[in-house]
């Protein structure tokens, strides 16, 4: 009796175990809370959304290789895009300097529109990777025949203007998916 007791008491300690260490994540992390067709984010603190009708996730097919394409803008001039070489679905790409892996881009800009001169109209751009440093990363969660789901960070720099640092935080998509 005291050995069925024992081998009771380790099922359930093992139960308890593998149940509470058993995550719903897979690599790609959670899926955030984007609107469907859309990207959101805060830019050093402030929120940002994209309009459906101009955020979108293309897969370019070329040869051995995929790149992931995302681009997003809004009616404010503010927009983000994304390339990931060698993308492979579902997981987490960093973005970073590392040319053996393929270098990951993000960036993000703002265009002022000038009017009365559209020719006067200024457009300010934040890369990242910037000095091959490691700042940040894109995760896909989820990945079907119509759409993309992911989360993101990442610090970018002004490398043409005033070299200020933006801080991308809490960023998520929900976009149409296109393969080309």
């Amino acid at each position: 009796m005291r050995k069925l007791n024992q081998l009771i008491v380790f099922l359930l300690i093992g139960s308890v175990m593998s149940l509470t260490s058993c995550s719903s994540d897979d690599d790609g992390g959670s899926s955030g809370n984007a609107a469907s067709g859309t990207l959101s984010a805060k830019v050093d603190g402030a929120s940002y959304q994209s309009l459906e009708i101009s955020s979108s996730a293309t897969i370019a097919n070329s040869g051995s290789a995929q790149t992931l394409l995302i681009i997003a803008t809004n009616s404010d001039g503010k927009a983000f895009s994304f390339n990931i070489f060698n993308y492979e679905g579902v997981g987490t790409y960093m973005i970073d300097g590392d040319v053996l892996t393929g270098v990951n881009v993000a960036s993000y800009s703002e265009t002022d529109v000038n009017l009365s001169n559209p020719q006067a109209s200024t457009t300010e751009l934040w890369q990242a990777p910037y000095e091959n440093l490691s700042v940040g990363s894109i995760s896909i969660s989820e990945e079907t025949d119509t759409k993309i789901l992911g989360t993101f960070e990442f610090t970018c720099k002004n490398l043409n203007g005033d070299n200020s640092v933006k801080n991308i935080t809490d960023g998520s998509f929900n976009l149409e998916k296109q393969v080309q």
